[in-house]
């Protein structure tokens, strides 16, 4: 399953570096996070819960997830 995040709170490279990393610790795969549009694509089949928590545990807000 895909699925687009919305996150407030990035600023550089290196905040792309740390919400990358949390969400491969997940199990997701496919991880893009682009600084430019404050989103991330990712495929895995992880609660959004889970994966909210997993930003928010790096200093970063999920603003929203949809299914794509």
């Amino acid at each position: 399953m895909s699925k687009k995040l919305v996150i407030e709170g990035m600023s550089c490279g290196h905040c792309v570096k740390h919400a990358t990393e949390a969400l491969q610790e997940l199990g997701l795969t496919n991880v893009n996070v682009d600084l430019a549009s404050k989103t991330a694509t990712v495929e895995g089949d992880i609660s959004d819960e889970a994966i909210k928590a997993a930003i928010e545990e790096v200093g970063y807000e999920v603003v929203s997830i949809e299914n794509i």
